[in-house]
């Protein structure tokens, strides 16, 4: 039998992008961020105790196309660039649905997600800075481990804080995480005062995104030798994950692929934005007119679709600038979910101001939901999805449900972030029947 030319759509390392999309330059009406004292926009210096040169110009950047350095687009290679856009044909099979499921294939990056696009941008530009320790935080502990294993690349060291539920459910991320030779600690942690206050007042605490972030900009803002590094949010770590949707439109064309859907998982909403928004360009371009863009969240952290729209600080401390986003609130610590990568009270700017403007739309799942979703997955297409990514299969399952009940043959492409082989306890639970519900109370 000869196979579909749809069936798997590759390119060639030639092909990977040259350039980042900055969505910035296209957005209307973004707000600044603020100093929380001064209530003025930020200044590019007041970002020097914790951000090199180079990052903080393409945070503060309004340029549509930044140039990818020629070394860090080698590098991407490495990371499994440029990667496959494959079709869920088992799937559809399975769903008995006339609808066509593509899926943009993150997990096979050797790192298991999308998070090494931005972790090369960053390393390569803090090492020609002569930065020599990095600190980050991390939530499922991927972007701790794409930091930790691009930091060798450019000989640097890294420091990482990991939500500490995340770090008692996964504890082979320490494992991995030690093994590219970098240093991780529970967070919150003994190591910073601002964990050391969490601890005194919230002893039995799981951690939050937004309190591992204060301890690494605290730790990062104590020596001039030391930066930080964050795997989602801000603006510049939302232009490097542009290289996925690139790719994507490359891919679209070859395989004469026009989405009705296009739908990512959203914490932070790096994969989200990297995934979906050079192709919300050309859709703000007047293509793509009949395509919904879907971001979708946890149900224990929904901050799109239920958070407010308004100025709050990035991290639980206090530490941060404050940004104009979707929040639930800087002091709200999700409850416990496998998906730890999604467990933000916020959301980037970018992704924020999208939505606000009615150009995407949000769904938020309980991780029941998800997990069965995922497990569906891994039956028919054989691949264990990453927990955050089982909210972009759960999505786009039910559209495909809802093209079976209306007989519409549509297009949905989601991102696979990344893939779920070190997140097997919440399978175990799932397949148990012990997996707790995850909602807000």
């Amino acid at each position: 039998m000869a196979i579909p030319k749809d069936a798997r759509i590759g390119l060639n390392p030639e092909d990977i992008p040259k350039k980042w999309y900055n969505m910035a330059a296209d957005l209307p009406n973004l707000k600044p961020m603020i100093n929380p004292v001064t209530k003025e926009p930020v200044k590019a210096e007041e970002f020097k105790a914790i951000f090199c040169d180079p990052i903080i110009k393409q945070e503060l950047s309004k340029e549509r196309y930044i140039d990818i350095p020629e070394e860090v687009r080698d590098a991407l290679i490495s990371l499994n660039r440029p990667s496959p856009l494959q079709r869920a044909y088992r799937l559809e099979k399975y769903l008995k649905t006339p609808a066509k499921i593509y899926f943009k294939r993150e997990d096979m990056s050797p790192l298991g997600s999308h998070k090494g696009n931005t972790a090369l941008a960053q390393a390569y530009y803090n090492a020609e800075s002569g930065i020599h320790t990095l600190t980050t935080e991390t939530g499922a502990g991927q972007w701790g481990t794409a930091l930790a294993m691009v930091s060798n690349l450019f000989d640097i060291k890294s420091t990482i804080f990991m939500v500490k539920g995340s770090y008692m459910a996964k504890p082979l991320r320490k494992t991995i995480i030690n093994t590219y030779g970098a240093t991780v600690y529970a967070s919150p942690s003994e190591y910073t005062e601002f964990g050391r206050k969490v601890l005194k007042e919230h002893p039995e605490t799981s951690g939050s995104l937004g309190i591992a972030i204060s301890e690494a900009c605290e730790m990062a803002a104590k020596d001039e030798h030391t930066c930080y590094a964050l795997g989602s949010v801000m603006n510049h770590v939302m232009l490097h994950q542009t290289v996925i949707g690139e790719e994507a439109l490359q891919q679209f064309a070859i395989g004469e692929i026009e989405p009705d859907y296009m739908i990512a998982c959203v914490g932070g909403g790096s994969n989200f934005a990297g995934f979906t928004f050079p192709f919300l360009r050309e859709k703000m371009q007047g293509k793509h007119k009949d395509c919904e863009i879907i971001a979708v969240e946890p149900k224990a952290a929904p901050s799109l679709t239920r958070g407010e729209f308004k100025y709050d600080y990035g991290d639980t401390a206090g530490l941060t600038p404050m940004m104009m986003m979707y929040t639930l609130g800087s002091q709200y610590i999700p409850p416990a979910i496998h998906a730890g990568g999604l467990r933000y009270h916020g959301m980037s700017p970018l992704v924020s101001a999208a939505f606000d403007q009615h150009r995407i739309s949000a769904v938020s799942y309980d991780q029941t939901e998800t997990f069965a979703a995922g497990i569906t997955f891994a039956r028919t297409e054989g691949i264990i999805p990453a927990p955050e990514s089982c909210h972009a299969v759960k999505c786009a399952i039910d559209k495909a449900l809802e093209c079976k009940e209306k007989n519409e043959a549509k297009t949905i492409v989601f991102n696979l972030s990344g893939h779920g082989l070190l997140d097997l306890y919440g399978y175990e639970q799932a397949l148990e029947g012990t997996l707790p519900k995850s909602g807000m109370e």
